[in-house]
C-alpha cells in the first residue's frame, strides 16, 4: 500500500518542475541525538525525503564510505530498536518523509510484524530492502502494507526488461534505479547507456524514477535527471556530515534540484 505522505511530498517537487532529491544518511553515525537536527537540515536544503540507513555488519550493496559510517554507528551502540525509538520521539515535529534502508537480517531478527508496527509508531513512510528478492519479498511487504508503509524496489541495469517491468509495476513511493554496476560510492562518471536505461524505466511506470549509486555532484544529479525524476545522493553526504561540511551538503542538494 502506498504511503500518501511520501507520495505527496515527491509529487509536490515534480509538480513544481524540480528534481526530486533524496539524500541518504547513516542513522547513528555521530550519535542518534543529532538525528532530528540532521533531518531538519536536509529538509531546509530542499530534500524531498530522507533515506535513513540502518547500520549492519555486512552491507553487501555499500561501498567503503557507507560501510565505515555503519561501523561508526555500530560502535556507538546504535540498534534498529534505538533508531525507531529516536524517530518516534520527534515524529510529531517532523515534516519530511523518512525511508529506512535496511538489509533483511535486521528485519528478520527483529521480527517482520514487530518491525512494521514499530515503523508505523515511529512515523516511517517507506522501506528499502536491497537484498530481498521479489520472489521472497512478501515476508516484508505484506506486513508493511497493513500500515500503509511504502515498499520501494530497486532496479538493476543488468536485469532483463521482463523483470524490470515487474519491479516497476510493484514499486511504491519511487523506483530506485541503480545507475552503476557495483556498490554505492562517489564516481566521476556513469556509463554511456545509463540514460537509455533510465528512459526505459520511465516508460514502465508512472511512479517517480530516481537514479542512485555513484551520484556525488550537482552536475551528475541534474544530468541523470534529464532522463528520470531525480536522484538519491548518499556517500558524498555521509562523508561530508562526518567531516562537518554542512555548507557543502547544502550546496550539493540545492544545486541538484
Amino acid at each position: 500500500m502506498r504511503n500518501q505522505f511520501l507520495d505527496q511530498a515527491l509529487e509536490n517537487k515534480r509538480s513544481a518542475g524540480e528534481n526530486i532529491i533524496v539524500p541518504y544518511i547513516m542513522a547513528g553515525d555521530g550519535g542518534l541525538d543529532i538525528l532530528e537536527e540532521r533531518l531538519s537540515f536536509l529538509e531546509e536544503c530542499g530534500a524531498a525525503a530522507v533515506e535513513l540507513g540502518i547500520p549492519f555488519s555486512d552491507p553487501v550493496a555499500d561501498g567503503p564510505t557507507i560501510q565505515n559510517a555503519g561501523e561508526r554507528a555500530l560502535q556507538n551502540g546504535t540498534t534498529l530498536q534505538s533508531i525507531l525509538e529516536a524517530l518516534e520521539s520527534f515524529k510529531e515535529k517532523r515534516s519530511i518523509p523518512v525511508i529506512l534502508m535496511t538489509y533483511l537480517n535486521p528485519i528478520f531478527t527483529f521480527g517482520p510484524g514487530k518491525f512494521a508496527a514499530a515503523c508505523a509508531n515511529a512515523g516511517v513512510n517507506g522501506v528499502i530492502t536491497p537484498d530481498l528478492p521479489l520472489e521472497e519479498e512478501a515476508l516484508v511487504t505484506d506486513v508493511l502494507e497493513r500500515y500503509a508503509i511504502s515498499s520501494i524496489r530497486l532496479a538493476a541495469m543488468t536485469s532483463p526488461d521482463e523483470r524490470l517491468t515487474d519491479i516497476a509495476h510493484r514499486t511504491e513511493g519511487f523506483l530506485y534505479a541503480v545507475s552503476v554496476k557495483g556498490t554505492t560510492g562517489a564516481r566521476a562518471t556513469h556509463s554511456d547507456n545509463v540514460h537509455t536505461y533510465l528512459q526505459n524505466l520511465k516508460q514502465m511506470t508512472t511512479t517517480p524514477v530516481l537514479a542512485g549509486f555513484g551520484v556525488s555532484a550537482p552536475e551528475q544529479a541534474r544530468e541523470l535527471s534529464t532522463s528520470c525524476d531525480g536522484a538519491v545522493i548518499g556517500s558524498r553526504i555521509v562523508d561530508w556530515f562526518h567531516k562537518g561540511q554542512t555548507e557543502d551538503i547544502k550546496q550539493l542538494i540545492q544545486g541538484s534540484i
